[in-house]
């Protein structure tokens, strides 16, 4: 006698539950399900105490809004595509953290494309990556000099912010001052005695760090000082450490301005290594600001700049661009300023 097998299908379909729908929670709050949908939605036309009970009958129930169905009805994803480069260094993490927050608040979750090669290839799969994630927007942080070639096209039909990569006047832009704040660093060196300022620059593909390089250059110029050669960095503490052994067997230099802090981090090593004293025999001065740098020893001089200011104001940027308000004022540079500690000082007599 052949045993039969029952279909095990009508038993697992028998075992799904629908998740709440937006009648349950409407049943379960006390009001009509078109307030339900105003709140699922973000509207502010429903009371304080109404929004509360529903907020509360969402969670009791473990209502989750349908995200593609509210999408249908509002045209908008609510989801911000990041693209950007160098997801391990100091600044782009801290700007990174700020878009994300910045955007949860404004109700809006936000997708990272990470770029691992800033070329052209990279950042288009990129975009086409983000245009797959049903996003409403883009904001791109890619430091390199790539955004501003004839050959990269942005994607069209979305609303882009560009921080920190680009002069094309086409796009909402916003930046740090890296020109002032290179100028703040090298003229408080120079205020201080010193000839000349020696530089450790930034990759050259950075458009940050050759906007800092530049600045150094003709901070030099203008004061009639000696412009030497420049020391070619990768903004790791490793190659900062590398150059800082060079300059620790060189006596003729007395103040570096390094392009950030973690290089700056590695010269103070070396210099340490080497018997240098800082700031007596050498200055030096960082960019960032990061927030361990006044636990560096000694405390480092630096160059504050406003990593969440940046994201939070990009992020505004793109909302309104997405929503259709976009401002009068396309770009914003963000003030630097100069932070003194003990790292620099007179030059030696």
């Amino acid at each position: 006698m052949t045993e039969s097998i029952a279909d095990p299908a009508p038993a697992r379909r028998a075992g799904r539950t629908r998740g709440p729908s937006l009648g349950d929670v409407a049943a379960h709050a006390g009001v009509s399900t078109q307030t339900v949908s105003r709140v699922a939605n973000g509207l502010t036309n429903v009371e304080a105490a109404t929004r509360d009970r529903v907020l509360a009958s969402m969670q009791a129930l473990g209502y989750r809004p349908n995200r593609a169905a509210r999408a249908l009805r509002s045209g908008l994803f609510r989801n911000i595509g990041v693209v950007m480069f160098t997801l391990s260094s100091y600044g782009n993490m801290r700007t990174l953290d700020a878009i994300a927050v910045s955007a949860a608040t404004a109700g809006y979750s936000i997708t990272v494309v990470p770029v691992e090669h800033p070329t052209q290839q990279d950042v288009s799969v990129a975009f086409t990556r983000l245009l797959e994630q049903a996003v409403d927007g883009i904001i791109i942080v890619i430091e390199a000099h790539i955004v501003d070639r004839a050959d990269v096209e942005l994607p069209s039909g979305l609303s882009v912010v560009v921080i920190d990569s680009t002069e094309r006047p086409d796009y909402p832009q916003v930046d740090t001052d890296q020109a002032e704040g290179a100028r703040q660093a090298t003229e408080h060196l120079l205020s201080l005695g010193h000839e000349t300022v020696w530089h450790i620059s930034g990759p050259a593909e950075s458009y940050s760090a050759a906007r800092r390089e530049q600045a150094w250059r003709d901070t030099l110029e203008a004061a009639g000082a000696p412009v030497p050669e420049v020391f070619r960095g990768d903004w790791s503490t490793t190659a900062g450490y590398g150059y800082g052994r060079e300059i620790a067997v060189r006596p003729e230099i007395t103040a570096v301005f390094a392009a950030n802090d973690q290089m700056a981090l590695g010269v103070l090593r070396a210099l340490h290594e080497a018997g240098r004293r800082v700031p007596d025999d050498v200055s030096v001065v960082g960019f960032d600001d990061m927030a361990e740098s006044d636990s560096f020893w000694p405390p480092l001089t630096t160059i504050h700049q406003e990593f969440e200011a940046t994201g939070r104001r990009a992020v505004e940027l793109l909302i309104a661009e997405i929503e259709g308000r976009p401002e009068p004022v396309r770009s914003s540079v963000l003030p630097t300023r100069l932070v003194v500690r003990a790292s620099s000082g007179p030059a030696p007599a």
